[in-house]
């Protein structure tokens, strides 16, 4: 099936481009226009997250629909957007213009043709100033850690481009404030077993003025936290059965130091050794016990998130065009001579 033939197959969809904003008066003109002209038939939210510059003017006059969340942080502007925006698809992006919107047609379409439930947009850098070594290095890093313990790779688990279906907005409880909030939707997205996909998108430097709100050590330690902390709530057993073994090993490695001397003079001189050695294995056997408890509380917990995921229709509208929608079927995928 050709593209245009695929194209012409898909329903009127309801599609959100999502720009949270925090000082990007230089450059949320820019993005808006782009992803205007890549999705003609979207509504472009801009969501002014208390910026002390003109940002949410400059959305307004350029046609945006502008909202404000007065709490600072990605997290907390996202949780609003998801909360006021209703539509098929959301197309979440930034607004500094580093993000290339003309891919964004192709990453719907990868998402309707697949039915995924999220497309991650790779972002590939040419500029180095687009994209720092240390930033390199600490995504690869968050990578590799969340792929160890979730057991799914993914290329750019900090992209802040995506696509994103109804039902895993509605279904995701969203827990971060800040720009942890991207760690969170792939570790969601991990937990729950929803297909998901990738695409690489072209990632440039921001425009001259425009400066990055990232704050490297102390929003990396806050991302490593999540990973931590979103491991200990959907695996608690594998979390707690790591602290067992650890203690249970440095009991034994202890206690065989008492034991060793009783059986050869009789005597257990070394009382301290021996009071640690009893209190680190009864607080091994305890994480133990708290890992099985935990799990099945988890358990409890991820199978009412799945019936509630498994009630919510794919994409809304399939097969039909409501009464009074738009028509914004020219959009779900890329152009004829896209590669």
């Amino acid at each position: 099936m050709t593209s245009s033939d695929s194209q012409a197959k898909r329903p009127g969809l309801q599609v959100a481009v999502l720009v949270p904003c925090y000082n990007e008066e230089r450059s949320i003109e820019r993005t808006i226009a782009d992803f205007r002209d890549a999705l003609p038939g979207a509504t472009i939210y801009v969501y002014d997250n208390a910026s002390t510059d003109r940002t949410a003017e400059v959305a307004r006059a350029c046609g945006a629909v502008v909202g404000s969340e007065p709490r600072r942080g990605k997290g907390n502007v996202l949780r609003r957007m998801f909360a006021d925006v209703d539509a098929d698809l959301y197309v979440m992006t930034d607004g500094d213009s580093t993000y290339d919107a003309a891919r964004a047609p192709e990453m719907i379409a990868k998402l309707i043709d697949e039915k995924l439930d999220m497309v991650v947009g790779v972002r590939q850098h040419e500029d180095d100033a687009a994209y720092r070594p240390g930033h390199v290095l600490g995504n690869s890093m968050f990578n590799g850690v969340v792929s160890l313990l979730f057991e799914k790779q993914f290329t750019d688990i900090l992209s802040g481009y995506r696509v994103l279906s109804r039902r895993f907005v509605r279904t995701f409880p969203i827990l971060s404030s800040g720009f942890e909030i991207e760690t969170e939707l792939c570790i969601h997205a991990l937990h729950m077993r929803v297909p998901v996909g990738e695409l690489p998108v072209t990632y440039s430097a921001r425009p001259e003025g425009s400066v990055s709100k990232l704050r490297t050590l102390r929003d990396g330690f806050r991302i490593l936290w999540t990973i931590v902390r979103l491991f200990a709530e959907m695996r608690p057993f594998t979390f707690f059965l790591t602290f067992f073994g650890v203690l249970l090993a440095t009991s034994l490695g202890l206690g065989s130091i008492v034991i060793e001397e009783f059986i050869r003079t009789g005597l257990v001189p070394r009382f301290p050794t021996a009071i640690l050695a009893t209190g680190l294995a009864l607080l091994a056997f305890l994480s133990l016990a708290c890992g099985f408890i935990l799990d099945n509380v988890s358990r409890g917990r991820h199978e009412f998130k799945r019936l509630r995921y498994l009630a919510m229709p794919p994409l809304p509208g399939v097969g039909q065009t409501p009464q009074g929608a738009q028509d914004t079927s020219q959009y779900p995928g890329p152009p004829d001579d896209a590669g």
